[in-house]
């Protein structure tokens, strides 16, 4: 089954991520949500890489052995810092992760750039926690112009992402 690590925003944990298993029975895809290695949110954004990631590869190998993975068909998604994390380390990761979701990010910081995942981000127009014009508006053009396949979604709304958002981006993602 194709499989997709959705992580949690600042302040959250793995379980916050429930809002994706719905969708994750009726498309057939296995979701994992593990939890930052720091209560308040992923490394990459309080000190670069570290922790977080060897948690993310040890959690991702433990489930590839417990689960009928199929590693042609992975992704990486996340809400708010969890698609910070989400967008920096898929786009590090793009020989692994052929998908990426982004979920208003707010800082896109790659380690490294290996493959070309395929890339859907969302943002809310009135989004004042991350906002739309200092992020994503500014990430899509520069990902387009490195040659990356980018979907695009604004919407109506704040900083949550709304439900038909996040179904739109799943259901991108088995297409």
């Amino acid at each position: 089954m194709p499989l997709v690590m959705v992580l949690h925003g600042a302040g959250g944990s793995g379980s916050s991520v429930s809002y994706t298993f719905s969708l994750a029975d009726e498309l057939g895809i296995i979701i994992l949500g593990p939890d930052s290695r720091d209560e308040r949110t992923w490394d990459v954004i309080l000190t670069g890489f570290g922790p977080d990631l060897e948690f993310l590869g040890a959690a991702f190998q433990q489930t590839a052995r417990r689960c009928a993975v199929d590693r042609r068909r992975l992704g990486i998604a996340g809400h708010s810092d969890g698609a910070t994390m989400a967008l920096s380390l898929g786009i590090g990761t793009g020989d692994v992760f052929g998908r990426i979701m982004a979920f208003s990010p707010g800082v896109m910081t790659p380690a490294e750039v290996r493959g070309k995942p395929r890339i859907f981000i969302s943002h809310g127009i009135s989004d004042s926690v991350m906002p739309i014009d200092d992020t994503s508006r500014v990430f899509v053009p520069r990902l387009e112009a490195l040659g990356y396949d980018v979907t695009y979604r604004e919407y109506e709304g704040r900083h949550a992402v709304p439900p038909s958002v996040v179904g739109e981006g799943f259901e991108w993602f088995v297409l």
